[in-house]
């Protein structure tokens, strides 16, 4: 048997009670940190916590050759253990279709996730957004650095289609994009491809989600930019034109500028 177990938003505690009775009757206990992470523990904290050796994988060990662990779960119980809820990411589909055609059967074990918390701690509604993306971090290639611009176009095509756009900020083992970054390339895409829709559009970031120190910021995208957010992991929403409700939220719980009040739509 091989358990997908999520764990929630930030620490060992944000588990669930299914989820903590599965691991703890495993076998074996593996966990992924490249797709997300908890930022609020280490790997020694789940494993005390748990009480279980927990293994950390390597984004080759799930993406490349799964099959040298998962085979494991053919005669024992395996817990594969992934930040938020599973099945947010393709990768986590990608391994359950893999397991299913070696003959392992599966499980899901849910938790809270920050595509469902956004909406909570923003007070954006959940039935307004549209296609979510990833801000990569830019990178050298021919001694020239690159910015990849399609994270602009999708916030773009829901901005045409009047839907929010939730961005996934990348994560690398030694540092995590923050919600100031995102914001910065996102502006900076819009320079590159020569738009113009994003100077005078908002952006909320998030970080933190979860923790009892979790901070929500709504702003113009270039003032948000050159905001300090703090310690990660963070996510960044561009919103669409807002409902009243919507606009009343972000004022109220992410200190946005009061004069969106007057642009919200009843």
């Amino acid at each position: 048997m091989l358990s997908f177990v999520g764990l929630g938003l930030y620490d060992e505690k944000d588990v669930s009670v299914r989820g903590l009775e599965t691991i703890r009757e495993a076998d074996l206990v593996y966990v992924e940190f490249y797709t997300s992470r908890l930022a609020g523990v280490s790997l020694d904290d789940l494993s005390e916590f748990y009480g279980k050796e927990v293994r950390l994988l390597s984004r080759e060990e799930v993406e490349v050759r799964p099959e040298e662990w998962m085979s494991e779960a053919r005669d024992k119980k395996v817990a594969f253990l992934v930040g938020g809820d599973p099945m947010i990411s393709t990768t986590h589909l990608d391994l359950r279709l893999r397991a299913l055609r070696m003959g392992i059967e599966t499980r899901i074990v849910h938790s809270s996730s920050i595509v469902t918390a956004v909406s909570g701690l923003t007070g954006l509604q959940n039935y307004r957004f549209g296609r979510s993306t990833s801000i990569p971090y830019p990178y050298m290639a021919g001694g020239k650095r690159i910015v990849a611009t399609s994270p602009y176009e999708v916030v773009v095509d829901n901005l045409e289609r009047d839907l929010h756009t939730l961005l996934f900020l990348d994560i690398q083992p030694d540092r995590q994009m923050t919600s100031s970054e995102g914001a910065a390339l996102l502006l900076e895409m819009e320079r590159i491809t020569g738009g113009d829709r994003l100077a005078a559009a908002l952006g909320v970031g998030v970080a933190r989600a979860g923790s009892e120190d979790a901070k929500v910021l709504a702003d113009w995208l270039p003032r948000l930019s050159e905001h300090d957010f703090g310690g990660p992991l963070h996510i960044l929403v561009v919103p669409a034109r807002l409902h009243f409700m919507e606009a009343e939220a972000l004022v109220a719980l992410a200190g946005a500028p009061e004069e969106i009040l007057g642009m919200a739509k009843s």
